[in-house]
């Protein structure tokens, strides 16, 4: 989610417990728009990390350091020439804006005590580090908006600071129920949309969050609410942000498998379809949240060029294929005409010369039929003509129905690794999948390079009854797990009909409880192209069963015995060990 006005108090509340009277021992400022504090504080060294990225604005405390230019930026020299070696003497977020100031004690030239301000605007585009002096005038700023960018606010040296009030909101930690109710119903709008264009600091997640605790559909309209529901809503409103008054937060990140969906700084109840990990610190779970989903995002950009050598051979085969159809289509009358060359054998010897049809009982079928003729011909002449028909028709028939299951194989394929570029979580991943394209023909492989391999595993899961799961990544680890890895008596897992990845639960010889048997069921539901669907029918069997076929496709098997269930695709409650 973006940052929002609780998630910004959250980070006051733990900075305030761990930066409040710390000193600042340096000031790097390792991109343009970043800046790396260090701090003593009485527990020790503490980094600060602050972004005004338009793309994504960050604040939080880190471990990690970050290399810095060789010759430091201007911001960076006039912050380490005023506030060097000072106080941290107060953190404060403005009623619940995304904004943080801190309240910086430092010694002038002279010696004397002087006060300055480091404000944090985290807003999106708008995100910026703003110096200012004690009497509120700004000194300078990470970045300058002059009036000809903005003309709501200036961010220039020498202009007075001011947070820019474009919509007029109220603040939910302080806004009597009157007030509430006045507010909301004076929208016209969906309750959950009037919820945070109302109050400041309030996102749609956390919105759709207060309607769901509250019992009540987040598209009805404020006004047209009973009064007593009205003031349930503003009860339960009251409620939640209780927490975020007595400073009572519990970070937590949801995960959709082992991707991270959402984040925030209370509990999301509307979530329940994902599953939630707590965290101590807002700062672990905003450093986990990003790293893990820039990760996700690199790994995409990564895997563009190998999505559109898939995507390509996908749409030239589906062509092919319907093309294919097509043709085939056009012989199914094929058998009408070895009728026809039949029926001119038996009944065409009593027939005038420059005839143009046949009136003959078809003996297959005790029923009277016309057969055109070509006048210029005789009768054996248009049989063998009828029959040159049937026997070409024939053949296209049996060359295209060969074409056609080889093109479906190659499509069912070509899917299957579109399914394996989605569930991609490392670049060692992106490898297999690059040299399983390369093997089948789809990447040419340069002469000079050498075949890469990669570390990627298998995800590798253990039940609530304690029996180990593997699911493939790819089908190259597919095959691995199926006919290498397991054993005849361990079984085996898959999505009927559709692109995913094969699941294997190692049975160590016992008899699977049913419960095992629906989790890997899950697990074979989330890993295909089922994912997110209510119910998804799963085939499984012993792996001894499972055959893999003479020239079959990397992944490709085959079974004639199998049990089958259907489950839903959600793997919340299974633990993953790695």
């Amino acid at each position: 989610m973006a940052f929002d006005g609780i998630t910004i108090a959250n980070i006051v509340h733990e900075l305030n417990d761990s930066l409040l009277d710390g000193r600042i021992n340096k000031i790097a400022q390792p991109e343009a728009d970043e800046l790396l504090i260090t701090l003593k504080t009485k527990t020790g060294q503490k980094r600060l990390y602050i972004s005004a990225s338009a793309s994504l604005p960050l604040i939080y405390l880190t471990e990690t350091n970050k290399p810095s230019p060789m010759t430091a930026p201007n911001f960076c020299m006039l912050l380490r020439k005023h506030i060097n070696n000072g106080r941290i003497t107060g953190i404060r977020q403005p009623k619940l804006e995304r904004i943080i100031c801190f309240e910086i004690e430092h010694l002038d030239e002279l010696g004397d005590i002087c006060k300055k301000f480091l404000i944090v605007e985290i807003m999106g585009k708008h995100s910026n580090i703003i110096f200012c002096n004690d009497k509120g005038m700004i000194i300078d700023s990470i970045k300058h908006v002059s009036a000809q960018m903005s003309s709501v606010r200036e961010v220039l040296p020498g202009k007075d600071y001011f947070i820019p009030e474009t919509i007029e909101k109220l603040d939910p930690l302080t806004t009597g129920q009157e007030a509430f109710i006045s507010g909301l119903t004076a929208k016209p709008m969906p309750l959950a949309k009037a919820l945070y264009s109302t109050f400041t600091g309030v996102s749609p997640v956390v919105a759709e969050e207060v309607c769901y605790l509250s019992g009540i559909p987040s598209e009805v309209t404020p006004k047209d609410l009973p009064a007593d529901v009205q003031f349930h809503l503003f009860n339960q409103f009251s409620l939640y942000f209780d927490a975020v008054k007595s400073g009572k937060f519990t970070p937590v990140i949801y995960y959709d498998g082992g991707e991270p969906k959402e984040f925030c700084a209370l509990p999301l109840s509307h979530f329940n379809m994902y599953t939630p990990k707590k965290y101590d610190s807002i700062s672990e779970t905003l450093e986990t949240y990003y790293a893990a989903k820039n990760n996700i995002t690199r790994i995409r950009q990564k895997s563009v060029d190998l999505r559109r050598i898939v995507q390509t051979a996908l749409e030239r085969n589906r062509k092919k294929y319907d093309l294919q159809w097509k043709q085939l289509r056009d012989t199914e009358h094929r058998d009408k005409y070895k009728i026809y060359g039949e029926l001119i054998h038996t009944y065409g010897y009593n027939l005038e010369e420059g005839a143009k049809k046949l009136e003959a009982l078809n003996y297959y079928t005790n029923e009277m039929i016309t057969i055109p003729l070509d006048s210029q011909k005789t009768a054996m002449e248009n049989a063998k003509k009828y029959f040159d028909k049937y026997n070409k028709q024939k053949r296209t028939f049996e060359a295209l129905s060969e074409l056609i299951q080889e093109t479906k194989d190659d499509i069912t394929y070509l899917e299957s690794v579109s399914n394996a570029l989605d569930i991609a979580l490392s670049e060692d991943d992106l490898i297999q999948i690059k040299e399983e394209l390369t093997g089948s023909g789809y990447i040419k492989r340069k002469s000079t390079k050498k075949k890469q391999k990669g570390s990627s595993r298998p995800f590798h899961y253990i039940s609530s009854d304690g029996y180990h799961m593997y699911v493939g990544k790819n089908n190259i680890q597919n095959e691995e797990l199926t006919f290498r890895f397991a054993t005849g008596n361990d079984w085996w897992f898959h999505a009927k009909d559709v692109p995913g990845s094969h699941v294997i639960v190692k049975t160590n010889g016992d008899e699977l409880p049913d419960r095992t048997f629906e989790e890997a069921g899950k697990l074979a539901a989330y890993y295909s192209k089922s994912r997110g669907n209510e119910k998804a029918e799963i085939d499984y069997v012993e792996k001894k069963h499972v055959k893999k076929p003479n020239g079959g496709k990397p992944g490709f098997v085959v079974y004639y015995t199998n049990y089958s269930l259907v489950i839903d695709s959600d793997i919340s409650e299974i633990h993953q060990i790695d």
